[in-house]
């Protein structure tokens, strides 16, 4: 089903099932969450492909996150300081005015475990996970793991909050968002973190 939907544009990925704090100041999205207050309604994000998050005039990728007010406060000069949760996985459609801020039409991106043994998938992306961290916390003994709750049962959910722990942002965290299903995300989670465990351990090495 496609729908209508004010936009987000951002410099950074949401993945479902996660929390982005995020500071708001121009005009145009002003607006845009004080509409989401007054209906308690939704709105979508996209990474930014080309350009600023300020000023407009930017080139957009397709696939983005559709996500929820989970805390606004508003300072007296008018900026909100927000936090989204994201709710799900969005298409573009179509791009519409942004007028008084950025429109779509969306379709919703449904969600499947898709192919080969995801258990075991999961299993080797935990570990790689638990190895960057190990990483994080030689580089900065300041760097707490355990701040995380346990991933959930669900293999959707779980996929997502690997994919946040991982540290993964930008074309990285887009290309897990784009991923057919869940089998192909643990996947390419699995892939994108031995890359990041070479390039970790290089610097410890360099440091050692």
């Amino acid at each position: 089903m496609v729908s209508e939907l004010a936009m987000f544009p951002l410099g950074t990925v949401v993945l479902p099932y996660s929390l982005l704090p995020l500071h708001v100041f121009e005009p145009r999205y002003r607006a845009l969450v004080q509409a989401a207050l007054a209906d308690n309604s939704e709105f979508g994000t996209v990474l930014i492909e080309r350009g600023s998050e300020v000023g407009g005039g930017d080139v957009r990728f397709g696939i983005g996150t559709r996500v929820r007010l989970v805390h606004c406060e508003q300072f007296p000069d008018g900026r909100y300081a927000i936090a989204v949760a994201g709710v799900g996985r969005l298409r573009i459609v179509e791009w519409l005015a942004d007028d008084p801020f950025p429109r779509a039409r969306v379709e919703s991106i449904d969600e499947r475990v898709g192919h080969g043994d995801v258990t075991r998938a999961r299993r080797v992306v935990e570990a790689r996970v638990a190895a960057v961290h190990e990483c994080w916390a030689r580089l900065d003994p300041r760097f707490d793991a355990t701040r995380w709750s346990p991933l959930d049962v669900d293999p959707v959910i779980a996929s997502y909050e690997l994919c946040a722990r991982g540290g993964l942002d930008g074309l990285d965290a887009l290309r897990v968002l784009e991923a057919p299903d869940v089998g192909t995300r643990l996947e390419l989670l699995a892939e994108l973190l031995a890359d990041q465990l070479v390039l970790l351990r290089a610097r410890l090495d360099g440091e050692g």
